[in-house]
């Protein structure tokens, strides 16, 4: 009885939480991503200090109302990540000044990029409070572990949100779009001695 009273409020303060984003989002009707390499010029011109090889996470924003709109920064580079455990998906990051979540806003597009070349785009960073539907791989900031105890600097690289949609027949297309990049993605991470499995 305990455990399920636990879950009970656990699933409503998430409802909760979910609800409230969705009222904050619902009148714009606008959210249009666009790329970052929309913005080349901006990142060439006004943010030089943009890394341009190894493993770099780029955030760009996605809402056209947002005052930042078309910039682009960065979120962390392959030296920020410490592991990344293939099985779990979980991302470990080192201490950094500012974590990650502080990094890019909720819902911020998110492109990551080995050298010149883009491994995925399109990606989204969401949080446990995040009610929308994402049939794309997504930056998780936030776990819930078993006691119903929430830790937001866990970050997970998930091919959908919430993740109970992973076999949704979206998620799978879009999973196997990218398998290849996937795997150039652990394969690099794994020769960096950052792999867990």
């Amino acid at each position: 009885m305990n455990r399920f009273f636990k879950n009970g409020v656990r699933a409503a303060v998430v409802a909760f939480a979910g609800l409230s984003m969705s009222l904050v989002s619902c009148g714009d009707d606008n959210n249009v991503m666009s790329s970052p390499d929309d913005n080349v010029a901006d990142i060439q011109g006004v943010d030089k200090k943009l890394s341009k090889s190894g493993l770099v996470a780029r955030g760009f924003s996605t809402l056209p109302t947002d005052a930042e709109q078309g910039g682009v920064n960065e979120v962390f580079t392959e030296d920020d990540i410490l592991w990344f455990d293939v099985n779990t998906r979980e991302i470990r990051f080192r201490d950094m000044d500012m974590p990650v979540r502080e990094r890019c806003k909720l819902l911020t597009g998110i492109e990551f990029r080995l050298g010149d070349k883009t491994l995925f785009d399109g990606s989204t960073v969401v949080s446990l409070i995040c009610s929308q539907f994402f049939d794309d791989l997504v930056l998780c900031c936030g776990n819930i572990n078993n006691s119903g105890d929430v830790y937001y600097e866990s970050y997970y690289l998930l091919d959908c949100y919430p993740p109970q949609f992973v076999n949704d027949e979206r998620v799978v297309a879009n999973r196997e779009k990218r398998a290849k990049e996937w795997d150039e993605f652990v394969e690099y991470l794994d020769a960096k001695g950052k792999l867990r499995k």
